[in-house]
């Protein structure tokens, strides 16, 4: 009997990009999430369909300036990425393979986490109102949530994603907005806002099946604007 053959490793690209807020161009695209988007899908392969974010394995993150380094953009992609194609002097980028950085991902390991999500809970709408469109009669809509809410949403989705935290520190971040509006959405074109905050801590892997699926594809909502990417390192 002929042995099987070995499952294919869980693999992705981190991208690292130290932008040039020399440019104006990029210092509008840093704080337009909807621009910042396309930007960031300028790295995918073309022709991946209707939905390349989730083909290509694409989540990003942007890490604000410091006393010592520029606005850092960092973007996860399952597919290898093409820097050719960001725009000129748009920064300088350095890529990194994360696969043996998953295959390390092993149960009582404790790591070091980073994580900017869009903890929100979805509620039915039953006035016939939405806050973000006037008018419109939704069939739900997101309520952000905040401090201790956000927090407890954290735990919920790092239990679930294989991880035991020990510490978790939350950092607001400013409110972005962008123009969105699907096909599919009988809303009105406009504003759709959403409240950003990063989580830190350290945790113990309880689930490494279940860490590296977190990994790749992301965690809550609002991955195509910046959320969901989370990132590991040994504590």
């Amino acid at each position: 009997m002929s042995t099987p053959p070995a499952p294919e490793p869980d693999t992705a690209t981190l991208i690292r990009i130290r932008l040039n807020l020399d440019n104006d161009d990029i210092r509008r695209n840093v704080h337009r999430p909807n621009s910042l988007h396309k930007t960031v899908m300028l790295l995918a392969p073309e022709g991946l369909g209707d939905t390349p974010r989730q083909k290509a394995g694409i989540l990003f993150r942007l890490e604000h300036a410091t006393h010592t380094t520029p606005p850092t953009l960092l973007v996860q992609s399952q597919m290898p990425p093409d820097l050719t194609r960001l725009p000129a002097a748009y920064g300088t980028a350095e890529t990194r393979d994360l696969t043996p950085l998953l295959a390390a991902l092993t149960t009582g390991r404790r790591v070091r986490y980073r994580i900017t999500a869009n903890p929100s809970i979805r509620r039915t709408v039953k006035d016939g109102t939405d806050p973000f469109f006037p008018g419109v009669k939704p069939r739900h809509t997101d309520v952000p949530l905040h401090g201790d809410d956000a927090l407890a949403w954290w735990q919920r989705k790092a239990t679930r994603a294989g991880l035991d935290l020990h510490s978790a520190a939350l950092t607001p971040l400013p409110r972005s907005r962008h123009p969105i509006r699907k096909e599919h959405d009988d809303r009105p074109s406009g504003e759709f806002r959403y409240a950003l905050r990063r989580f830190d801590g350290e945790a113990t892997i309880t689930d490494p099946d279940q860490l590296r699926n977190a990994v790749l594809a992301g965690i809550g909502r609002g991955k195509a604007y910046g959320a969901g990417m989370l990132s590991l390192a040994p504590a």
